[in-house]
């Protein structure tokens, strides 16, 4: 009896006092360990793939980067670690403690107690290769892969900053952002260049169409923008665009992002203009401030010169080349019909790019609108248009700007292909 109450005691006595064990370590990313100004030995969990391999005779070096940053992130270990499996491009978690570095090159480095692989990588078979700089051509043969090199890297970074900065740009100067409708009965720029849209399966009667009436992807927001300009003084959108251009320059794509943007009670061209050069202006410094590196990397490998052409261009008012021709361009148009009437117009064209920007004030002139599109036998189906003059119409104007192009300029990018995680182009749907 009395040992079992000694037992008793002492298990009573085990399960009260603290059990010492280590601390869980906190996962951080590769940008926020590198942002660690005095490391104090901190137990950390880094995940991400292998950009380098050094083995010495007693130390390990591998370099690890997650996408969160340009930089990779050292990490030290005993030799005891090394394996074949430790290869350039493979995936790996590694638990240690992260301490200052005595390199110069970095303030901090992860002295290594665990790594594990999650996923192995064939180096030899692996298209993309170390240290090896491939040309964006070659790369875009690999559309899956292609995001793991530096460059692609830096340009989605900065591609994911610039869609930020522009959100916030709009935000703060009081738009309200409005999600347009990607499939759409009308031909907002009436170049014909339509993806119609139909349902894989086809529908038993030949004569029905899925909505009733034909249907096709975007072209462009704009005139679902007016529509809501009629009960927001400022709205804007930001999505996917699609023409079906027979082209594979390097300034077309088949899906493309488009910025755009319309404004009530607007009556000067000029103050249009000056929504459209502070947006760019203000975005870019934003993507300078946030994405140094990365911009650094295309400017210096990429685009040698392009530092100062940006430079130029926020430092000085833009040349902005104005036209007042929309109502020619429309009768010249007539055949096809683009149903967007304007009465000034304005383009920002961009040496190496072409088209930036364009914008218009809109027409708002009710029976100048109703007799043209009675010419046209088009006021049945364009009666909600009219109906926008009617009910409360306003002066209003806007503008688009293309999200591919504007990152092009940026970043110095020679083919707007680079610049989009999936290229769609005519005769290449890759993934």
């Amino acid at each position: 009896m009395f040992g079992a109450r000694c037992l008793l005691r002492a298990l009573r006595s085990c399960s009260s006092a603290p059990c010492p064990r280590h601390r869980p370590a906190a996962r951080v990313s590769v940008r926020g360990a590198l942002g660690i100004q005095s490391a104090n030995g901190e137990r950390v969990k880094v995940q991400g793939w292998i950009r380098s391999v050094r083995s010495q005779k007693e130390v390990l070096f591998l370099h690890v980067n997650d996408g969160s940053s340009l930089e990779s992130l050292q990490v030290v270990a005993d030799s005891s670690f090394d394996s074949r499996e430790l290869a350039f491009g493979s995936s790996v978690e590694v638990q240690g403690q992260l301490v200052k570095s005595p390199s110069k090159k970095q303030n901090v480095e992860l002295k290594a107690e665990k790594i594990e692989v999650v996923g192995n990588c064939d180096a030899k078979a692996f298209p993309v290769k170390y240290k090896e700089r491939h040309p964006l051509e070659y790369l875009r043969q690999y559309p899956h892969l292609r995001c793991r090199t530096n460059v692609l890297g830096s340009v989605l970074r900065v591609r994911s900053e610039a869609t930020a900065a522009i959100h916030s740009f709009f935000k703060d100067s009081g738009f309200v952002h409005i999600h347009t409708p990607v499939i759409t009965s009308n031909d907002c720029e009436g170049a014909g260049e339509l993806f119609q849209v139909e349902p894989s399966s086809k529908i038993k009667v030949p004569e029905e169409n899925f909505f009733n009436i034909p249907v096709f992807l975007t072209v462009s927001g704009q005139l679902h923008l007016e529509v809501m300009s009629g009960a927001f003084t400022q709205v804007f959108t930001f999505g996917p665009t699609f023409r079906a251009e027979n082209s594979q320059s390097r300034r077309h794509l088949a899906e493309f992002y488009m910025v755009e943007a319309e404004i009530s009670f607007l009556e000067s061209l000029q103050d249009l203009m000056q929504v459209m050069e502070n947006l760019f202006k203000t975005t870019a410094m934003t993507v300078l401030s946030n994405c140094p590196k990365d911009v650094e990397l295309c400017h210096k490998f990429i685009a040698p010169g392009q530092k100062d052409r940006l430079e130029h261009m926020l430092k000085n008012n833009f040349l902005v080349i104005s036209y007042t021709e929309a109502v020619e361009i429309l009768k010249q148009a007539s055949q096809n019909f683009t149903f967007t009437p304007e009465v000034a117009a304005v383009d920002l064209l961009v040496p190496g790019v072409g088209e930036l920007f364009g914008g218009s004030l809109r027409e708002e002139r009710y029976h100048f609108l109703e007799q043209r599109l009675a010419r046209l036998g088009l006021t049945e189906a364009y009666q909600w248009y009219l109906d926008l003059r009617r009910f409360g119409s306003v002066p209003h104007g806007g503008f688009g700007m293309g999200f591919e192009r504007y990152l092009q300029c940026i970043l110095g990018i020679d083919n707007i292909k680079d610049v989009i995680p999936f290229p769609r182009f005519t005769h290449s749907c890759l993934l």
